[in-house]
């Protein structure tokens, strides 16, 4: 079925086909429009779940983790300063080995106060033992929803479907909504090898002293890099039901390409109008858009930038006194590598500002002029 909704309800109708069975709600812009047609999908009976209101983001996440470890399909959504005070429960829900699906919408975090979009509030958890997806469109949003279900309960991890404030969440497009006898069939229930149950007592997360502790890290990163091949898989199989598929990264117009951007979210949608323009004109402009930021993507990245001497990376974050962030993980990718592109860092859309059509031009004209980046970080649209 084709609807014509905004991202934030793109979520909504991706978590009632999966048949969640707790939500655990607290509103916060610009995520409240998600929990919001939530809670009427709930009041109107078109899903059987139990709506839990909550008094913060931390005790929504805590609510999500009792839930989980009572062996049910949990929920949540949030932005920016109720993400951050959830870090201490994602920790303890990764560390459990909880599969809770949440959707961050992605939003600037303060001080100074602001409410638009760039992804420093998701990426600053990126060491949280989180799974990340990056949704381009309200179609993607669905589909990876869906999807993040399929792959947390397969690795017993939990993920964090992300999106862009305003320019995806509030924005309207039309999506096809799968039907819900092929998602039982991708996603069959919940079943879970360990659970709260009185009538099968046993220990969760007790105290652990050294002699142990260091083997159940090793074990939940196992689960991170064997993530890749489950989200492959997964992707493949949705891919056979409903003709999508997203994979780890996207190649876009990368034959024989010069310079690569290299994007993820809302920019890419941007990148790709001026990536065509460039090929109008005879240069070989290529982009890289990584959907999937943890686990990090390494060796598609090798593969898909392998002899492409310049890149370009839009940073819509930024790590105080490193940079970009998608920038520093992607020269990690290349510092064994006896061959590594020339890496120009752009950091670009704080606080919300438009990422332009201009603005992406601008990058890639600097990209070709120069050999080497003037500087660690670049401020393309740095007004001074």
């Amino acid at each position: 079925m084709k609807k014509v909704m905004e991202g934030s309800h793109a979520v909504s109708y991706g978590v009632m086909l999966c048949k969640v069975q707790v939500i655990c709600a607290y509103p916060i812009t610009p995520q409240t429009h998600i929990v919001e047609r939530l809670s009427e999908l709930c009041a109107g009976g078109e899903l059987e779940a139990k709506f839990i209101k909550v008094e913060s983001e931390h005790s929504a996440m805590a609510a999500c983790i009792g839930a989980a470890s009572a062996g049910v399909r949990t929920f949540t959504a949030t932005s920016s300063q109720g993400l951050a005070l959830m870090h201490e429960l994602l920790h303890w829900a990764s560390g459990a080995r909880l599969p809770v699906v949440m959707a961050n919408v992605n939003r600037s975090l303060g001080p100074p106060w602001n409410i638009w979009c760039d992804q420093t509030d998701s990426l600053s958890q990126r060491d949280t033992g989180w799974l990340q997806f990056y949704c381009e469109s309200s179609q993607e949003v669905v589909d990876t929803v869906i999807q993040a279900y399929k792959v947390s309960e397969k690795v017993s991890l939990p993920s964090m479907v992300v999106l862009d404030a305003f320019y995806l969440s509030h924005t309207f497009e039309p999506v096809n909504l799968p039907d819900q006898e092929r998602v039982d069939r991708f996603l069959p229930p919940f079943e879970p090898k360990y659970r709260i149950d009185p009538a099968d007592p046993k220990s969760f997360s007790g105290i652990t002293p050294p002699d142990y502790y260091t083997e159940l890290r090793y074990q939940t990163q196992q689960a991170m890099e064997e993530a890749k091949e489950v989200i492959l898989r997964a992707d493949e199989e949705y891919e056979a039901i409903f003709g999508r598929r997203y994979g780890l990264v996207e190649r876009y117009r990368m034959e024989d390409a010069e310079l690569a951007l290299v994007t993820s979210g809302t920019a890419a949608s941007t990148s790709r109008d001026v990536v065509d323009r460039y090929r109008d004109e005879g240069k070989a402009i290529g982009m890289l858009k990584i959907r999937t930021f943890r686990p990090f993507p390494a060796e598609e990245i090798r593969k898909a930038l392998k002899g492409v001497p310049k890149v370009a990376v839009i940073d819509r974050n930024i790590s105080f006194g490193m940079g970009g962030i998608f920038a520093e993980e992607l020269k990690s990718v290349f510092c064994n590598e006896p061959e590594r592109p020339v890496v120009f860092s752009y950091v670009a859309g704080l606080g919300g500002r438009d990422i332009t059509l201009e603005c992406i031009s601008g990058m890639i004209d600097d990209a070709l002029e120069h050999d080497r980046p003037k500087k660690e970080i670049l401020w393309p649209d740095l007004r001074r």
